[in-house]
């Protein structure tokens, strides 16, 4: 360990708790990124397919990004009035989502989930929120139960996942299985004068929905009056320009976005019906029927210019294509190298965002991930990352900057980790 980087590592776990920003482990410093790489305070370099958990899809430091921002900053870095880029960023939000109305911009994804959850109570005038075991939905008191328990509860009970939250809030969520869409309904149907709305990620951390699930979902939440809300936090921009919505072809009421449309920057959004979003203008609502909203940097203007600039590269005919083929081409590259070391995982996702699951059998809700061999997936990340190779524990995040000798060295170092597992 370098002096610079082992005292930076002192400091760190001196002034902060565990050493860290609460994300990632402590033990690794990012310098500098560039495209698709990134090279830590050591100088070391890595393929990275953490991406910043997300937000870099066109990757690190892309020059029109860049110059977007160098901009924009001499001129002022926020207002916290209207400014131009926010208003046109979110114009074009509306004109690629199919439930986007009207847009209300936060700062984080958590921030979006909650003002998603509160502004559907606040329209259907109920106070309970239906989520789903294993979805993510930001760090709210509301979002935090059952998303990863370590003793699943009996549904609809949710069980909180940290310390801090009140006892209170089990009483206010209901948790249903992912992918089991009669579950889903009959809560759905047996909560329904309770319920202001329910959130699903259409595509749960790294879980496709089953042929349906969706549909399913919309059909009953259309039938009843009760908002559905789409967590595309991840999902926005990210498997299609209109998001997982377009991508699986269901419309919900409302949605959240964040990560790519701020282009690296701090920003958020809630998305959808008019008549929905009309809680955050008193105007049209009355004091009652209000929602406030106020947020120092909401509708930064930095963070406005690098999500137009980035959203304008991902609009080029062949931007989301290069995306999934580079996709396609590792996962069926680690799909082979498992089943020629004979070790028990299956390669599960989408092209843009996939891990492996260290477990056989048919993976489709949280529950289902729970037979995972977590130790053998984190030996294979350490192996990956000793190759060059950067991810989160779970998660291979692609860039449009990611390119062939990227995927060559990937796969090489995939298969090196796996054969050296099977012989361990």
């Amino acid at each position: 360990m370098a002096d610079g980087r082992k005292t930076l590592v002192e400091t760190a776990h001196r002034v902060l708790p565990a050493g860290n920003f609460g994300n990632f482990a402590s033990d690794i410093i990012i310098h500098r990124g560039q495209g698709a790489h990134v090279w830590d305070v050591d100088g070391n370099e890595y393929v990275d397919f953490l991406l910043g958990s997300g937000p870099m899809f066109v990757g690190h430091s892309h020059p029109e990004v860049v110059e977007a921002v160098l901009r924009q900053v001499p001129l002022g870095t926020t207002f916290f009035a209207n400014n131009e880029h926010g208003i046109r960023l979110a114009a074009e939000i509306v004109e690629a989502l199919p439930c986007a109305e009207q847009v209300r911009f936060m700062s984080s994804g958590t921030e979006a989930d909650l003002y998603a959850m509160r502004v559907a109570r606040a329209f259907r005038g109920r106070d309970k929120i239906l989520k789903f075991e294993g979805g993510y939905h930001g760090m709210s008191d509301w979002s935090l139960m059952s998303l990863a328990p370590k003793k699943p509860g009996n549904f609809p009970r949710g069980v909180p996942d940290s310390a801090g939250i009140p006892k209170s809030v089990q009483d206010e969520v209901i948790v249903a299985p992912f992918n089991d869409l009669e579950a889903a309904v009959a809560l759905i149907r047996a909560h329904q004068d309770e319920l202001g709305g329910v959130i699903v990620e259409p595509f749960q951390r790294l879980i496709p929905p089953k042929p349906g699930f969706l549909e399913g979902l919309r059909a009953i939440t259309a039938e009843l009056g009760i908002p559905l809300i789409f967590d595309e936090v991840v999902t926005g921009f990210r498997f299609a320009y209109g998001g997982a919505q377009s991508y699986y072809g269901v419309t919900p009421d409302l949605c959240t976005l964040g990560k790519i449309i701020g282009g690296g920057f701090p920003l958020s959004a809630v998305a959808g019906r008019a008549d929905i979003m009309a809680h955050f203008d008193r105007a049209k609502v009355g004091d009652d029927g209000f929602l406030v909203n106020i947020g120092t940097l909401s509708g930064n203007p930095v963070a406005s210019v690098a999500g137009l600039a980035t959203m304008a590269i991902l609009k080029r005919p062949g931007a989301y294509e290069k995306a999934f083929a580079t996709g396609q081409t590792l996962m069926d590259g680690f799909a082979a190298a498992i089943r020629e070391a004979g070790l028990p995982a299956q390669v599960i996702g989408v092209p843009p965002l996939f891990d492996i699951v260290w477990a056989e059998g048919d993976i489709k809700d949280y529950r289902s991930t729970l037979a995972a061999d977590t130790a053998l997936q984190k030996r294979v990340n350490v192996r990956l990352r000793e190759a060059g190779i950067l991810k989160g524990d779970s998660k291979f995040y692609i860039s449009l900057a990611h390119d062939e000798a990227d995927v060559a060295h990937t796969l090489e170092a995939f298969s090196n980790a796996v054969k050296a597992e099977a012989k361990a």
